[in-house]
Parts: C-alpha cells; structure tokens; sequence
C-alpha cells in the first residue's frame, strides 16, 4: 500500500475535526462546574453530596445515551446525529444560563449532555470508518484526548470563567461556539454505511437505565444513610436485578442493545476493566482536587482550576507521542509505563492527603494526568484491534457506555467519601481532608488493581501491535 494511500481524504479530516471540537466542547461542561460546587451550595442551599449530581446527572445521562449508540448509528445518518447533538447543547446551555434554582439548572444539565452522549460514539464511528487501520494508533489517541484532555480542562475553563464573572457565563461563553461548530461540520459530514429502519428495543433500554440510575443513587446515599442501609442495598440490589434481567431478556432477542458476547474474548474485556477504573479514577479526581483546594487549602474557584492546568497541556502535548508508541512498539510499553507513573501520582495524594498545598497538587497532577492518558488511550486502541470490524460499532457502545457511567460513580464515590467524615468539634475543612485522604487512597488502590487487569490482556494477547 502506498503512502498516498493511506492518506485521509481532507473533506474527512474536517468532518473529524469538526466532531472532534463538538465531542470536547460536550465533555468540558461535564467537569467545569466543579469549581463553583461550593459557591452553588451557598447560593442555592445544597450540600456537597446534592450539588455533585450537576456532574454526577451530566454523566449518568450520557452513559444512558451511549447505550443506544449502535442503534442510533444504525438507525439515522451521521449528520442527523451531529445536528441533534449540537441542538441539545444549545437548548441545555441556555436553560442552564438562565437557571434561578437548583432543579431548573439541573434539568439544563441532563438536556445539554445530549451532545456529548451522540457526539462522542458519533467521532470515534468516523474515525474508525475513514482512517486507515496503519494510521489508527494516531487518530484514535487524538480522539482519546478529547476524553482525557476535555475533563482535566472543565475545572480550569470553569474557574476562568467564575473569575471573570460568574457560573452562568460558562454557558453564555460556550453557545456561540457551538453555533460555529454546528455550521463547519454540517456540510463536512458524510455517511459511510446505510442507514437501517432498525427498532429500538425499549425493554433492555429501560433495564440498563434501572441498573445504572439505582446503583448510583445507592452509592449516593452511602455517606448519609450508611452502608448497611436500606437506600444502598435497595439500589444495589435492585441493579443487580435489573442486569440479570437485561442478561436474560438479551438471550431471546435478535436486537441486542449491548451485545454481551464481545466479552468472550478476555483481552477486550480486561481491556475493558482497566478502561473502566481508568476513567473512574480521572473524573473522580478532576471533581475532587479543585474542591479540596478550595474546602481544605482556602484556594480561589479561579487557583482551584488552574492548578490542574499544566497537567492538561502537558498531555495535549505528549498525547501524540502516547499513539506512537502502540503503533511503533506496541501497547505493552505505553500502557505499563503510564500505569506506573499513574500510581505513583495516586501514592503521593493518598499520603499527602491530608496535606496538599496546590503547588504539590499541581506538580502531581501532571505526573498522574501523563500516566493515566499514556494508558487509557492505548488501552482503548489495543481492546478495539481485538475486535472484528462487524463488532466495532457495539465494542464502541460498550467502550463509551463504560466511560462515562464510570466518571458517573467516581464523582459520586469520591464525593461521599470526601463527606464521610463527621467529627464532633472538628472543622469542615479538616474534615474533608481527612475524607479526601480515603478518596485518595481507593485510587492507590484502584491503581494496582489495574496491573492486575494487564497482565490478563497481555497473558492472552498473541500481538499487541
């Protein structure tokens, strides 16, 4: 095969640009609240573990979307799914903007995580479909940037623009561009398989939503009702329930909204686990480094994002780097090299935990947002190799379902975590560092965990490249 060959098509290229741009303006509102959580719980008279659901909702909603994606893929056009996405960003981010309590601003956040729940399996389907299988290593870390990078940017974008004026100017500050975005994309966007008048299966729709939303709101309810309590195992329980009724209802049905079967091959599906705790890990600790900056260390809403700054830009930078590593040596280096570096990272918080000054959370973060990005990237690429074409598109559902319902329940773990500490004569403040501390040392945990997940990949994967 040829260089010129393998080269993508420029009308591609702006259509991967354009979805590209969307998928990270949709993933960068998901985490830019974080810095005005404790300005929203003064102003609108919530508590921690209430206003965390702004993230806790944004994401639940577009993991629940995400479950969809092989249908939606199957069912309508790639442009019909870009101008939905766009829509719904702009709808949400105007009922956000003019939100005057806590529930209407919620409301705008489910509706506005429309375009990150159809735009992000939308970008990785283009890249997969138009990009040669000798350039995927490179595009899809480009694509997983915006997954690793957008996060890690929220709470900086969000402190920026509290600073400069107030929360509602996040929203007002993002429509126009999305209005640009709508307008390069919608004549750039092509189609590259038929579209199918395929029906949607609401029954496993309506079991998975019932799993996810119980056993998040279980593990919501952990930090204020208990462990032992009837709201956690209710939830728990009830998800369990709700799986082994998809699993069942999924066997007698020809349309399969996740089709289970992929996780026969063990590489993808430790591939999968350590994508998952990956993921959990990133957004738990985008939600709560600024906040720990600004409860335990006294930090602006403006020093509580910027902090995290220098790890993003680092990243973008070396994300490049990250991709050309699978391609020229495989992914056995990269992931265990970024593993290391990631638990690293997550040793010094949870030591430190109850001592962080932002110059250490700053130097940190780039150890453990370097790590966790040369990982997660090049985990994603070397599960999807494992999986033949006609798998792709479910392989990507379940990849991006995962994603997201992952960063769902690590704002939602961390959060009840860092609130878990309740000390008669103690203050706030010492109180969430030491919750903090706990929240900290299950990453450190999570992060060997992990280990244990590649070797299984790299025990039963022949070729990593």
């Amino acid at each position: 095969m040829t260089a010129q060959s393998e080269k993508v098509p420029r009308g591609n290229l702006i259509a991967i640009f354009a979805i590209a741009l969307m998928a990270f303006l949709g993933i960068l509102v998901e985490t830019s609240m974080n810095v005005a959580f404790p300005t929203l719980m003064k102003q609108m008279h919530v508590s921690l573990n209430t206003v965390q659901w702004i993230t806790t909702g944004y994401l639940l909603t577009v993991a629940l979307l995400m479950i969809t994606s092989a249908f939606l893929k199957q069912r309508f056009k790639n442009k019909q799914l870009f101008v939905a996405a766009a829509l719904a960003f702009i709808l949400g981010d105007l009922i956000c903007a003019l939100a005057t309590n806590f529930p209407i601003l919620l409301i705008g956040r489910l509706i506005q995580a429309g375009c990150a729940g159809l735009a992000i399996p939308l970008m990785f389907n283009i890249v997969v479909e138009s990009v040669p299988r000798s350039r995927l290593g490179f595009y899809m870390g480009m694509a997983g940037l915006i997954l690793m990078i957008a996060p890690a940017s929220g709470p900086t974008f969000g402190g920026i623009m509290v600073y400069l004026a107030n929360w509602r100017m996040i929203f007002w500050s993002t429509m126009p561009v999305e209005l640009i975005i709508l307008l390069l994309g919608v004549g750039a966007i092509k189609q590259y398989a038929p579209v199918k008048p395929v029906k949607f299966n609401w029954g496993q729709f309506c079991l998975l939503a019932i799993a996810f939303i119980s056993f998040t709101l279980g593990l919501n309810s952990v930090s204020t009702a208990g462990a032992l309590s009837w709201e956690f195992l209710g939830g728990v329980g009830l998800a369990i329930v709700a799986i082994w009724g998809y699993i069942v209802l999924a066997k007698h049905s020809s349309r399969q909204l996740l089709k289970l079967e992929i996780f026969k091959n063990l590489v993808f599906t430790y591939s999968f686990f350590a994508y998952f705790t990956l993921q959990f890990c990133n957004i738990g600790i985008n939600f709560a480094l600024p906040n720990y900056a600004q409860i335990v260390v006294g930090a602006t809403s403006l020093i509580g994002g910027l902090m995290l700054l220098p790890g993003s830009l680092v990243t973008a930078i070396l994300q490049p780097w990250f991709g050309h590593l699978l391609d020229e040596h495989g992914a056995r280096l990269p992931i265990l090299m970024g593993s290391t570096l990631f638990t690293i990272a997550a040793l010094v918080f949870m030591a430190f935990g109850q001592h962080l000054s932002v110059v250490l959370i700053a130097i940190m973060y780039v150890v453990f947002s370097v790590g966790r990005s040369m990982a997660f990237s090049n985990t994603l690429t070397n599960g999807l190799k494992e999986v033949d074409m006609s798998q792709r598109a479910d392989a990507n559902a379940i990849y991006n379902t995962g994603q997201q319902f992952a960063g769902s329940i690590g704002t939602t773990i961390l959060a009840a975590l860092m609130s878990s500490v309740k000390v008669s004569g103690m203050s706030y403040a010492h109180e969430t560092a030491l919750g903090s501390q706990l929240a900290f040392g299950l990453i450190f945990v999570l992060s060997l965990i992990n280990f244990g997940f590649y070797f299984i990949v790299f025990r039963y994967q022949k070729n990593d490249k």
